[in-house]
């Protein structure tokens, strides 16, 4: 079906740069949000991470279609790599879920989540079920879908192909078609219905598409005569983009996942293969046979019949001409039993009688960042741009739900009213943080002990303020949540949000502290004041047989955001030991003891993450030899700290400092994660670093995704990556090369040194080399053949070049004393063993 009417994008641009900034819709996208509210059907689309979504299809199912449209991504994306910065595990997951927020803004669905918890690539469903903890999964899948409520679902990816995928992605399938027969029967978790009603979904569909099929081709040549098909090549007019184009910018929100997209225009076909419920007669119709219209609500065709009408009524030049009929509307809703629909499309003509008037709402706090029962000033602003008559009856503060002032003030055409307000935050406020981090998680699960907010996509905000507004004569509350502003000389006008924060928050500064030997490190410890006149004491907690000195530090941060760091001497015990040192600060006897780590990237809004501050302390056996390092950064990791942390002289060198002058004073060149996927000057550089290592030095390439290389001369003997990598972090290992220095100068490593590794061994192995490389390791999956791509050593002119796929950038952060072992042994070869074979002609 092909619409003619108009349709906006809510001011991209605006929701890319500036996460926070308030939508301004012109009249074209009001009377698009009018014809929505006039449809009554939803679909919920189901995968397993941010990134699985097909933006394509939930663009045009929400803007062609004007369905609500919901995506379940059962993870947050946390086991994944970045290409962006250093986050991994739980603060890479932050970032994905906001960059999943930003994609639906632009794509217009909504966001939802499980508390399965992304532990890393899985080669079967049956592993990824067994560290999720598939009845708690299942129950939030079932918990999504009666609270949403979709009249279809939409799956992603195949449930009856285990082990062809990722095994996150066949059990999000599996999980979606068992939860069909389950969601409408009050005997399946029954706690969930105190707030929410069974609900029966009546379709159930898969979307394949040509990577199912293996390739284009097959895609192309398959029968697809029984599928459900939909035209989704749209182009919208009104804004001169077609749904593709639309598809692609929601698309490129995924920045931390390298998921930048062009968009495409033309005629372009989505396929549904039916898995369970009627099968549609219009085989071109999701909701065939599905009343979309207000008649599926008691007493609700009067209404449809009045959205109509304001429907074909709109003036384009004068949208706040069709508030009189839409005040009717929210009224008449207000009147509904139907609570679900209600709910929803009363927000809904909320914001677009707003919209009609150009009524612009706002609360700003003074300072971005408040304690809990601190008083905040507020900065309230209420102006109607339209001729209809409105008045501000009072203001409400939330959470405290306290009307803290009445007025009665007539909102006058573009008379704009500011005016000052102050609110007192509960003592019991709750800090700003992603909920799911609150408490403590398993390997494969969150846990949120609070039902009804499994499953909330972003951070909950409860400081806000609710604008009574009278409207023709009916009454209107209008929530805005408070919001932090200010002028950037560049940019402008700057958004960011009230964070609730503890009054002090402390840091040690380095996560892993490597003690090689019994000689005592200065630890620095950095106080932060979350409110003016801080006075306390700090301590470094550690267990008694390593000695701290001084025991305790006074302090006094005079001013808000004022930071100060100090120092404690400590001195490890002589045995080999891993212990986690605390830093508590003490305020009339209130501890305090989390660390703030702030994420701040220009595409998604703010982020606070509370941790315990804490340090992991090594005593460890370890030697290490040499001492000049360059580091070539690739899509970012924390490995150069933890090398300084060994006790290297690491410098972190820029493409164009690749000179032959520059890399003679190190020893030693390591490239970063993916280096040879994200930094395309290194195909110009190769021949300065292989003759770097045939002077006698050594390089150190770690793993690259076997797809986009920069160059396919990687190391100057043939070497390709593959997909081979293994999964299971504690998979036997078999030395290959016994006797090979690697495994035996200046430490002797032993299976030992495998043990305790974090989610994964390695990947991306190749699994294509030179007979000059020697493989030096072997393990494997259960079920699977030997994989002895993970460490590679080639002897070339007088150095070494090694090729690893090992995960150290995760193992080294998380304080792996076996990694540390292993990569001093790498960096520590000299002398090649054997005369170099045939390299590789450039």
């Amino acid at each position: 079906m092909r619409k003619t009417q108009l349709f906006l994008l809510f001011f991209i641009s605006i929701q890319i740069s500036f996460a926070q900034q308030p939508q301004k819709p012109n009249a074209v996208a009001i009377y698009n949000q009018i014809q929505k509210l006039n449809f009554l059907g939803s679909v919920l689309y189901v995968a397993a991470h941010p990134d699985d979504e097909n933006t394509r299809l939930i663009s045009y199912l929400s803007n062609e279609v004007n369905a609500r449209t919901g995506y379940l991504s059962l993870t947050r994306g946390d086991g994944g790599q970045n290409l962006i910065g250093p986050q991994l595990r739980e603060l890479l997951g932050v970032i994905r879920t906001q960059e999943l927020i930003e994609a639906r803004k632009i794509d217009g669905g909504e966001q939802f989540f499980s508390r399965a918890n992304d532990f890393g690539f899985s080669k079967n469903p049956d592993e990824t079920l067994k560290i999720w903890d598939k009845d708690k999964v299942l129950a939030d899948v079932v918990w999504t879908i009666r609270k949403f409520q979709p009249d279809v679902i939409i799956n992603r990816f195949d449930h009856r192909s285990p082990g062809t995928t990722h095994g996150h992605h066949t059990s999000s399938a599996m999980l979606s078609v068992e939860s069909f027969n389950l969601t409408n029967n009050a005997k399946i978790y029954p706690e969930q219905l105190q707030y929410v009603k069974p609900w029966q979904v009546k379709r159930l569909f898969f979307n394949p598409s040509w990577w199912f099929y293996g390739s284009q081709e097959k895609f192309d040549a398959a029968d697809k005569s029984k599928y459900t098909t939909l035209e989704t090549g749209v182009y919208y007019a009104g804004i001169g983009k077609s749904n593709q184009e639309i598809a692609a910018l929601s698309r490129s929100s995924h920045q931390s996942q390298g998921f930048g997209s062009t968009g495409a225009r033309g005629n372009e076909t989505e396929y549904l293969e039916l898995i369970n419920g009627e099968k549609p007669k219009n085989r071109d119709s999701l909701f065939d046979g599905i009343d979309t219209s207000w008649n599926r609500v008691e007493n609700g065709k009067p209404i449809g019949e009045l959205i109509a009408k304001i429907i074909t009524n709109y003036n384009f030049s004068n949208p706040s001409a069709s508030i009189p009929d839409l005040v009717k509307a929210y009224s008449m809703i207000q009147d509904l039993d139907d609570t679900h629909w209600k709910d929803l499309k009363s927000d809904a003509i909320k914001n677009i009688i707003a919209s009609c008037a150009g009524l612009y709402l706002e609360a700003v706090a003074e300072e971005q960042e408040a304690t809990p029962g601190s008083t905040i000033k507020l900065n309230i602003e209420a102006i109607n741009r339209s001729s209809v008559d409105m008045q501000l009856t009072g203001l409400t503060s939330l959470p405290d739900n306290k009307t803290t002032v009445k007025y009665k003030l007539f909102l006058k055409n573009n008379n704009d009213q500011k005016f000052k307000l102050e609110i007192q935050l509960p003592e019991t406020m709750e800090y700003t943080q992603p909920y799911w981090l609150k408490e403590k998680a398993s390997v494969g699960m969150y846990t949120v002990s609070n039902q009804e907010i499994i499953g909330v996509p972003d951070i909950i905000r409860d400081v806000k303020v609710v604008f009574n507004i009278k409207i023709e004569g009916v009454q209107i509350p209008f929530e805005r949540t408070v919001v932090y502003k200010y002028n950037d000389g560049v940019k402008g006008e700057m958004y960011n949000f009230l964070d609730i924060v503890p009054e002090v928050t402390t840091s040690i500064l380095e996560k892993v502290l490597i003690f090689k030997d019994t000689k005592s490190k200065l630890v620095p410890v950095k106080v932060r004041a979350g409110k003016d006149g801080i006075k306390g004491d700090l301590q470094l907690d550690l267990p008694k047989n390593w000695m701290v000195s001084p025991k305790e530090i006074s302090f006094a941060l005079d001013k808000k955001g004022t930071e100060q760091t100090f120092y404690f001497e400590v001195t490890p015990p002589s045995n080999f030991e891993e212990v986690f040192a605390k830093s508590i600060v003490t305020i009339d006897n209130q501890k305090f003891d989390k660390d703030q780590t702030i994420i701040d990237f220009n595409h998604i809004t703010k982020q606070l993450v509370l941790k315990s501050a804490e340090s992991k302390c090594i005593r460890i056996d370890l030697k290490t030899t040499g001492d000049a390092i360059g580091y070539i950064m690739g899509a970012g990791d924390e490995v150069p700290e933890s090398l300084t942390q060994m006790g290297y002289k690491v410098t972190i060198l820029k493409p164009e400092e690749i000179t032959p002058e520059k890399l003679d004073q190190f020893n030693v060149v390591i490239t970063g994660v993916r280096a040879y996927n994200t930094v395309n000057a290194l195909a110009n550089k190769q021949s300065i670093l292989f003759e770097f290592v045939k002077s006698g030095k050594t390089m150190i390439v770690q793993y690259n995704t076997n797809g986009r290389l920069v160059t396919d001369k990687i190391a100057p003997y043939p070497l390709k990556p593959s997909n081979d990598r293994v999964t299971e972090e504690n998979a036997k290992v078999t030395f290959l090369a016994p006797n090979h220095p690697v495994l035996n100068t200046p430490n002797k490593i032993t299976p030992k040194d495998f043990e305790g590794w974090t989610q994964e061994q390695g990947l991306y192995y190749p699994n294509q080399y030179d007979p000059a490389f020697t493989p030096i390791i072997s393990s494997h999956d259960k079920g699977e053949s030997d994989k002895k791509g993970a460490l590679l050593v080639a002897p070339y002119g007088k150095g070494y070049y090694i090729y690893t796929g090992l995960s150290f950038f995760r193992e080294l952060p998380e304080g792996v004393s076996g990694a540390y072992r292993i990569l001093s042994n790498i960096i520590s070869l000299k002398q090649p063993i054997e005369a170099p074979k045939q390299e590789l002609k450039n």
